[in-house]
């Protein structure tokens, strides 16, 4: 019964040739890890994957970067180097009774034929909780090895227990180079690819649908499959694949942004560390991939005004109000006219002076309220606005700035002394910090320090 049950196992998957029906991107599919493109950081001669594999030194795998860029196939390839079987399961359309019955194949295969079984996962960050719990004793005993692959940040959607069983990769975009070369070689090749369809496909053309493709190989080479499909012959029967052809087949560039995933936090975060770093260009930049991509225009706002205070603060306070301004300008107008006024801000805030000493002046008292000793109100300070008020004593000795020069008295306002706010000498701060320097200077003169004890 259980040779039966293994005659029905899936075993890892050989390339689809022509005339299967299979689309150009999965006939294209990496045979050989030295046909697979890209990923070089973690699949480099001597690199930490790539050694694990050649030795077949790994138990549990989780890929994960953006779409197109080899996830699946490097599952593949490593199943295939290292000669174990292969079963795929989705995250979207699994269940538990498909992992057990997974497993439950290995457990056979391990048995009778003393073969190792790969189980991969794609989108594993589909399955819930309880899917996921489900493999933790299987990859414990060695039953499979586990492969995962998700759009998604692992550490934020796949369990801990998970994680911490498994080597975690990140895989990046393919460079334009990448995608170029998997296109040249797609045309080219006669049993899987192209090679046999008569074409003449211009490299302008190629570096066209790499460019527009964003790092996402599957999507290069279907707009490569449908440029060719739905272009007619000439008298000659050859296909002619020009850049006109190439832009027509893939007319907007696929940006990879994810609204509540990596792409969406790590852009915003390049986005205020250019603005910060008084960069309007690279600011500008992320602020084109944000919009292009379809980001909320109120949450790019929101961060601006906090960037107005955080970051520009008192160098200039009029930031805030351009900040604001810009809000409530693409509030009224809306898009695509709102952009306008958030360039604006972007601008006005990468170039303005830089002081963050308003932020910091408050991290450090919170500090202190969070950590040290809370400090009691100053009776001189406390309210008088109700009956008995006087009768205790509040607001004895207190002075009324308005009441002397310069509306300024030398008056503690704080027990102790204590100071947290530094003024930087950026911008309008300048100016601030005369002043401060100036009344905190009276303040000393007022009230010097003890003298020290002469006793010893």
């Amino acid at each position: 019964m259980e040779e039966l049950f293994m005659e029905d196992e899936p075993e890892t998957p050989a390339p689809a040739r022509k005339g299967s029906h299979v689309p150009l991107a999965a006939r294209m599919r990496p045979r050989s890890l030295e046909e697979y493109a890209g990923q070089q950081h973690i699949l480099g001669e001597g690199k930490l994957l790539r050694r694990a594999v050649e030795a077949d030194r790994f138990t549990s795998l989780i890929f994960f970067g953006p779409p197109g860029v080899g996830k699946t196939s490097l599952a593949q390839l490593i199943a295939q180097r290292t000669a174990s079987r292969f079963v795929n399961l989705s995250g979207v359309e699994s269940n538990v009774a498909d992992i057990r019955k997974a497993v439950e194949g290995a457990e056979a295969a391990r048995r009778l034929h003393a073969r190792t079984t790969t189980l991969f996962v794609d989108e594993i960050h589909r399955f819930n909780k309880s899917q996921q719990d489900v493999l933790l004793p299987w990859i414990e005993r060695g039953t499979v090895r586990f492969i995962g692959a998700t759009t998604h940040n692992p550490f934020f959607y796949v369990n801990s227990p998970l994680i911490s069983r498994s080597q975690v990769f990140q895989l990046e975009a393919l460079s334009a180079d990448d995608i170029v070369q998997l296109l040249e070689t797609a045309v080219q090749d006669d049993e899987r690819g192209l090679g046999d369809e008569n074409l003449t496909v211009s490299p302008e053309a190629l570096r066209h649908l790499a460019t527009m493709a964003d790092g996402d190989a599957r999507k290069a080479l279907s707009a490569l499959e449908l440029a060719v499909l739905t272009t007619p012959p000439q008298a000659d029967g050859q296909k002619i694949i020009d850049l006109e052809v190439a832009a027509e087949s893939i007319q907007k560039k696929t940006v990879v942004y994810d609204g509540d995933g990596d792409a969406h936090y790590d852009t915003i975060s390049a986005f205020i560390k250019s603005i910060r770093g008084s960069d309007p260009d690279a600011a500008l930049y992320w602020l084109a991939k944000m919009l292009y991509a379809g980001e909320d225009f109120r949450f790019i706002a929101r961060r601006l005004i906090i960037s107005a205070s955080e970051d520009i603060g008192l160098a200039d306070s009029n930031a805030l109000r351009v900040a604001i301004d810009a809000w409530q300008a693409a509030e009224m107008v809306g898009l695509p006219e709102g952009r306008i006024p958030l360039a604006h801000a972007t601008v006005y805030l990468a170039t303005a002076p830089k002081s963050n000493s308003a932020y910091a002046a408050l991290g450090a008292a919170t500090k202190e309220v969070t950590e040290g000793r809370t400090l009691a109100v100053p009776v001189h300070l406390r309210s008088t606005g109700y009956k008995g008020a006087k009768d205790l004593g509040h607001g004895k000795n207190y002075k009324y700035a308005h009441d002397f020069e310069g509306n300024y008295v030398p008056q503690a306002y704080l027990p102790e002394g204590r100071r947290f706010y530094t003024p930087s000498s950026n911008g309008q701060e300048l100016r601030i910090k005369e002043r401060l320097d100036f009344w905190r200077g009276q303040f000393e003169a007022a009230n010097p320090p003890p003298p020290a004890d002469q006793s010893s």
